[in-house]
């Protein structure tokens, strides 16, 4: 059976796969019973929809696959702390948990700047479990960030 670490490492694959398009470093595996539903990385840059973050992405193609947007039971690990926008689709799709690497100071809405996965004016409150592999989450989007100031600079000359 795999584990926390092991499905954040999938997820951190996807991020590398949205790292090579452009796309910001993120990635993101939905599970249930210890199969993998779905699993995505960020595109709102490729597919112009800005609803397309990677967590978006697996609740649609598993919603799909379940024939249900309710996914109770299910797990979402993602590289990075969920926004607004996500965090609101997994109150809808009744996730049962969410794992997540890195904080997101700017625009976190489970623990950074909102609590919004854990407020009980809500209908539903999944566990959250942060910092699988905070680190690596952290770094990839790091870099990311530098070699596209390290671009916009050099263009700038």
């Amino acid at each position: 059976m795999l584990t926390d670490h092991d499905y954040m490492r999938i997820a951190l694959d996807e991020a590398g796969k949205a790292m090579a398009t452009g796309e910001v470093p993120i990635g993101a595996v939905l599970v249930r019973e210890g199969r993998i539903l779905a699993r995505a990385h960020n595109a709102p840059i490729s597919r112009k929809d800005p609803s397309a973050h990677a967590e978006m992405l697996v609740l649609r193609e598993a919603g799909e696959k379940t024939g249900n947007y309710r996914l109770a039971g299910a797990e979402l690990y993602v590289t990075l702390e969920p926004c607004v926008m996500c965090a609101g689709a997994i109150l809808q799709a009744r996730l049962s948990r969410v794992i997540f690497g890195a904080r997101d100071p700017k625009a976190g809405a489970v623990v950074s700047l909102y609590q919004i996965l854990n407020d009980s004016r809500l209908n539903h409150q999944p566990e959250v479990t942060e910092g699988i592999l905070r680190q690596e989450c952290g770094e990839i989007l790091s870099r990311f960030f530098k070699e596209k100031r390290i671009k916009a600079d050099s263009a700038v000359k």
